[in-house]
């Protein structure tokens, strides 16, 4: 190659390496490089500065939503006292009417020492056994209201009450149990024993008359002094249970009583 070729603005030329061809730039050309941004590093302090600030966002989150719950759970918890203050005070009306009802069949079965003498010495005077047959037709059993117990056993509400509130309420349903397998056993069959007695020692015309409001004529037709025996026997234990009940009744009420002026103190109902 002579010099006239070599002139200042040569073309480029091909060399070849190998399998490789390499592009010739112009000698007053300079190559392009690109570099990568330069990122500096963080310090840890930025770092845990960082960690710091997510962990509090976090647990801020955390409190707030607990914070939250409870507030629901103790909204809950007094919505379920204030629906159990007032089935308290319903069942503290119901109360007063069985004990008022059993205080009229004491008084209608206070002379049955008395009506024995009297038909034990003259059968045909028994008058005297109407008022008390008729203290033993029927009685009132006491039924809680269990409308807010339902809803605390069934929806796991015992859970959000405050531990006295608990403990008062269970004692309240404990107590009221007392009375109801008292009632259902030994004064159910004080019951049941009088009424099966009552239809062996009086006669259906008898037993016509007690439906009406007036008490005239006699009312015993067995002269027989065992049956008639066994059947005042009944009307004592019958008599015995009747006020064993209104002194359960009556004590249930003053717990009731007190139960509720507790309540009303504590989250101030009306």
């Amino acid at each position: 190659m002579n010099g006239e070729t070599k002139k200042i603005f040569r073309k480029k030329t091909f060399i070849e390496q190998g399998s490789f061809i390499i592009n010739e730039l112009p000698k007053n050309k300079t190559m392009e490089v690109h570099h990568h941004p330069h990122v500096e590093k963080k310090a840890f302090k930025e770092y845990f500065l960082e960690f710091v600030m997510i962990f509090l966002a976090v647990t801020l989150g955390f409190f707030a939503e607990s914070l939250r719950e409870n507030m629901n759970d103790r909204g809950k918890a007094r919505e379920y006292i204030q629906s159990f203050y007032e089935d308290l005070k319903t069942d503290t009306a119901k109360v007063s009417e069985i004990i008022q009802f059993d205080d009229e069949k004491i008084v209608g079965l206070s002379d049955i020492t008395k009506c024995y003498d009297t038909i034990s010495q003259n059968p045909k005077s028994s008058s005297c056994l109407f008022r008390i047959v008729r203290s033993t037709i029927s009685n009132k059993p006491f039924q809680i209201t269990d409308r807010t117990l339902q809803q605390l056993a069934n929806a796991g509400g015992f859970r959000l009450l405050k531990k006295e509130d608990a403990d008062t309420i269970s004692r309240y349903v404990q107590a009221f149990n007392n009375i109801r397998d008292f009632q259902s056993t030994g004064y159910q069959q004080a019951q049941d024993d009088v009424r099966k007695m009552l239809s062996l020692v009086i006669d259906v015309k008898a037993t016509m008359q007690l439906l009406k409001p007036e008490l005239k004529g006699e009312l015993l037709f067995s002269h027989d002094k065992a049956l008639l025996n066994e059947y005042f026997n009944d009307l004592i234990r019958y008599n015995g249970f009747t006020n064993a009940q209104r002194r359960l009744l009556k004590d249930f009420k003053d717990n009731q009583i007190r139960i509720i002026q507790y309540l009303r103190n504590k989250y101030h109902f009306e």
